[in-house]
């Protein structure tokens, strides 16, 4: 869990905390009052424990403040959508998810998106993409809609030839060698990148796989310096606090710096594309 998260559930429990104060009410009287075990109030109230719908409308209930209900509830239904699980993101299959990204990838100006082990969405092939979704509905389990989902993905790729939008790409060398599909699947995705590397308003950057170890390095990517967005194994966390878009942003920038790009992220991908060759 980040900071933001931490924080966000600390402030809903510093304003329900208020509100029993302001009803001259004790944590274990409004637990009693509610039938909730002594310990449920102070969890609440300190951010350890994320309260639920019911558990608000009681407390509001019980402190006279049942007009602050809706407003509550909203700032949870916030809380809630920062963190949400594959499972609930991947109900339907994958397309509602690349839809999503369509959305999001049309209202930024200036993306950047680090990948320590895969090719980014926006620059797979079909076959690429193909493996990558074919791996997450098995692994998440969620309802089959591969072709969809491959239809969708690759329709976000139109982004990169808008003249109003940038992207910076930054992958780990690893990223070129990780086997998505078969090898002819590698081989095709290695010569999209080789096109990549001279497309106008992208700049595609490869860690090489000797530079040293200077900062945490999870998969991640920047939409302007209003949201950032990360992949866990359970969850797709969004991060809005500048503090941490800010953090993220130095984390890119290390990466960047660390990065070849040009001619020098050619060879590396011409020598991965000797390795499948062979």
């Amino acid at each position: 869990m980040t900071d933001s998260l931490d924080q966000a559930k600390e402030a809903l429990g510093a304003r329900l905390r208020e509100l029993r104060l302001d009803a001259g009410i004790s944590g274990s009287e409004l637990a009693r009052r509610a039938g909730w075990h002594q310990t449920k109030v102070p969890k609440i109230e300190y951010g350890r424990t994320k309260p639920t719908d019911a558990d608000i409308r009681v407390w509001c209930a019980h402190t006279g403040a049942e007009n602050q209900v809706p407003d509550l509830i909203a700032t949870l239904r916030n809380i809630e959508a920062a963190w949400l699980e594959w499972r609930r993101v991947l109900g339907t299959g994958t397309k509602r998810r690349q839809q999503a990204s369509i959305r999001l990838e049309a209202e930024t100006e200036v993306m950047r998106v680090y990948h320590p082990f895969l090719i980014p969405g926006l620059l797979q092939t079909a076959e690429y993409a193909e493996g990558v979704l074919r791996s997450v509905i098995e692994f998440q389990q969620v309802p089959n809609d591969i072709d969809e989902g491959v239809s969708k993905r690759l329709e976000r790729q139109q982004i990169l030839y808008r003249r109003d939008h940038r992207f910076h790409f930054v992958i780990a060398e690893q990223a070129l060698r990780t086997t998505v599909g078969s090898d002819q699947t590698m081989i095709g995705q290695l010569d999209r990148l080789l096109a990549v590397v001279g497309m106008p308003r992208v700049v595609l950057g490869i860690v090489p796989a000797e530079e040293p170890y200077r900062v945490s390095m999870t998969n991640f990517a920047l939409f302007d310096n209003s949201r950032v967005m990360v992949e866990t194994v359970t969850a797709e966390l969004t991060v809005t606090q500048p503090r941490e878009i800010a953090q993220y942003g130095r984390a890119f920038d290390v990466l960047a710096n660390q990065s070849v790009t040009g001619e020098p992220a050619r060879r590396l991908i011409r020598r991965a594309l000797e390795a499948r060759s062979r």
